[in-house]
């Protein structure tokens, strides 16, 4: 997560303000290095939500994200010498493939400093653009530390990845193309955030230019920092975050960029990690391209704002971000596509254990298709199935179904939104826990790298015995583990205290209802 503080020195009233920064827009040099973008229409899309969506392409920059501009407009502006003393900045990604490119294009010693959880294809990325990379830390804060650190040792300049004017204003040229290229009506631009850069840039150049048009931003419902913040009327910091979106994985907005979004950002729009699944698919199958889930935001914002207040004929555009996703992490976004665009629902049946029963049950459904079926024999008169089932949001959407199957006599219990069953139960249905063994079922994350499941085993497994244990690579930062405990009766109270001393996120899933169902 990234929390950087940093105070403002900011005009005397938000016009000033504007002012000051669209001034930088006007005259940032990103053009010396990063190309103008497209602006391109989605016509699947547009179709599906009865309104016209164009996609601003900042997955075509040469380092595959915006960030560039940001970088480029920094590095052009600093004095001979502190080009002279070389660069440095801490970054999980695409900042640092910014500042390695725009470093190398100006001769200037860029050193990146990136957490050891950092993808493969982002530290090869900084690396092959002349950057020096150096691991450090298990998470961006430590990096964030050890690169301050370095910076004031060795003299170096420090270029924060969002909250600086300069940074800002790079990424501002994003709205100046967006106005040059679609000069027509337009409702509204919609900003993935993160610490706040980009917004913060189209904001001040939209709003000074055309005000009318509405600047909303888009954050996982998970890494909120912007909406909170504005909630709040001050910065506030989120005492987590989520990391599926990695490249907004971000705990406290920036000064300098908060300044200008509590003044000129019309709202902030959040959705989940399914949304942004089914988003990159819609991006895919308009652009057959692929990006990385916080390049995604600003179309699974639209699809929730459109739904939200029922939008008909409406021109909006959605930012691109950035494309800079491990192929692995593809498996776990095709899996959750679905669901996030409410084709898909994931329930638990309850039928009688006798002959018939299963053909019973699929003539209940009717022409569905079955996406996914488990089951396992458990003695007694009742069977317990985990079924996926096609839904579509208008002809047949998921409340139908429920209904349809109550109505026909069978227990239902909706999972679609049980993170415990889409990441862990459906993959692990099987024999339920032997009686009297005080079983205890959690549910954990932790930086993903090497050696770290092995680290993961040896500290869980010293105390207790380890009676069920669930883990996925799914190509992200974070490793998720669904693991159960034999714990004794007399250590049950002292639990949650020696979870804490291993230092591990985790949530305790012993009473979610797909264990109960299925494992318990």
């Amino acid at each position: 997560m990234t929390s950087l503080s940093v105070t403002p020195r900011t005009p005397a009233t938000p016009q000033q303000l504007l002012s000051e920064q669209v001034r930088r827009i006007l005259s940032a040099p990103v053009y010396d290095l990063a190309i103008e973008t497209p602006l391109q229409a989605a016509p699947a899309l547009s179709a599906s939500l009865g309104n016209p969506v164009l996609l601003k392409r900042e997955d075509l920059q040469p380092t595959f994200s915006f960030k560039i501009r940001g970088a480029y407009t920094r590095l052009a502006r600093l004095t001979a010498a502190q080009r002279e003393r070389g660069v440095i900045t801490a970054s999980a990604g695409n900042h640092a493939q910014g500042v390695a490119l725009a470093g190398s294009h100006l001769g200037i010693k860029t050193t990146i400093v990136m957490p050891t959880t950092t993808p493969s294809l982002k530290v090869e990325g900084v690396g092959s653009r002349g950057g020096h990379v150096v691991l450090h830390g298990e998470s961006f804060p430590h990096a964030l530390a050890h690169a301050l650190q370095l910076a004031d040792r060795d003299g170096a300049t420090f270029v924060p990845p969002f909250d600086d004017p300069d940074v800002i204003a790079g990424q501002g040229t994003v709205a100046m193309e967006i106005l040059r290229q679609h000069p027509g009506p337009l409702h509204a631009i919609f900003v993935p955030v993160g610490g706040g850069g980009l917004i913060a840039g189209i904001a001040a150049y939209v709003k000074y230019l055309r005000p009318e048009v509405k600047v909303i931003g888009v954050e996982p419902e998970d890494s909120n920092c912007l909406q909170a913040a504005l909630a709040a009327g001050e910065r506030v910091v989120l005492p987590q975050v989520g990391t599926f979106a990695d490249g907004v994985a971000v705990a406290q907005v920036g000064a300098h960029c908060f300044e200008l979004c509590r003044h000129f950002v019309d709202e902030v729009v959040t959705v989940g990690s399914d949304e942004l699944c089914a988003a990159i698919k819609d991006i895919y199958d308009d652009t057959r391209s692929i990006t990385e889930p916080s390049g995604a935001l600003a179309v699974a914002g639209i699809k929730r704002y459109v739904a939200r207040e029922g939008l008909q004929g409406q021109t909006l555009v959605a930012i691109d971000s950035g494309a800079n996703v491990n192929f692995d992490r593809l498996r776990h976004v095709a899996e959750r596509a679905e669901l996030g665009e409410q084709r898909e629902a994931i329930i638990a049946v309850t039928i009688p254990e006798r002959p018939g029963s299963f053909r019973a049950f699929c003539l209940a459904l009717g022409k569905r298709q079955i996406t996914e079926f488990n089951y396992r024999y458990y003695p007694g008169k009742e069977a317990r199935l985990f079924v996926g089932v096609q839904t579509h949001p208008q002809q047949d959407p998921r409340q139908q179904l429920l209904a349809s199957l109550g109505e026909q006599g069978y227990q239902v219990l909706d999972l679609t939104d049980n993170e415990l069953a889409k990441l862990h139960v459906r993959h692990t249905v099987g024999g339920h826990a032997a009686r009297g063994t005080g079983e205890r079922v959690l549910r954990f994350e932790f930086p993903e790298r090497p050696g770290a499941l092995l680290g993961f085993l040896e500290r869980l497994g010293k105390r207790w015995n380890i009676s069920l244990f669930h883990y996925r690579n799914h190509g992200a930062a974070q490793a998720r583990v669904f693991a159960g405990l034999e714990v004794p009766e007399d250590e049950l109270a002292g639990l949650p205290r020696a979870l804490d001393e291993m230092g591990y996120d985790y949530w305790d899933e012993t009473e979610n209802p797909a264990y109960r169902l299925f494992m318990g």
